[in-house]
């Protein structure tokens, strides 16, 4: 998350900005700004405040959930990324990595068992 954040930040800068909808009342540069700061600070948060890493993994599967309309509309508009995501197919079969990494997010940070616990 840290290292994606910065690329946010820096080197990718411009190919975020491809996966940012055009609906989005906000500068494509600033919301890639602003979500790489957040993906920053998550993976930080993750790193150094292990207490909360349960709550941090429900904050970072809720923004694997807000980013993937992104992900929609780089699909249904074409557009180019990445050097990968550079056709149809590449970018639909990425649609389908978003919910992996939801998970990805709940299993590794214990949210997902502790939600179980919780229940019984």
């Amino acid at each position: 998350m840290i290292y994606a954040g910065f690329s946010h930040l820096t080197f990718n800068r411009i190919e975020f900005q491809s996966q940012v909808p055009d609906w989005v009342p906000v500068s494509k540069d600033i919301v890639v700004i602003l979500s790489g700061i957040v993906e920053m600070i998550l993976g930080l948060t993750l790193l150094f405040w292990k207490k909360q890493r349960v709550n941090i993994g429900w904050l970072l599967a809720l923004f694997f959930v807000l980013i993937f309309p992104g992900n929609v509309a780089q699909y249904l508009d074409g557009r180019d990324a990445f050097g990968v995501l550079d056709s149809d197919r590449a970018r639909l079969i990425r649609l389908f990595f978003q919910p992996v990494l939801i998970a990805w997010a709940l299993w590794s940070t214990g949210a997902w068992q502790a939600r179980r616990i919780s229940k019984k």
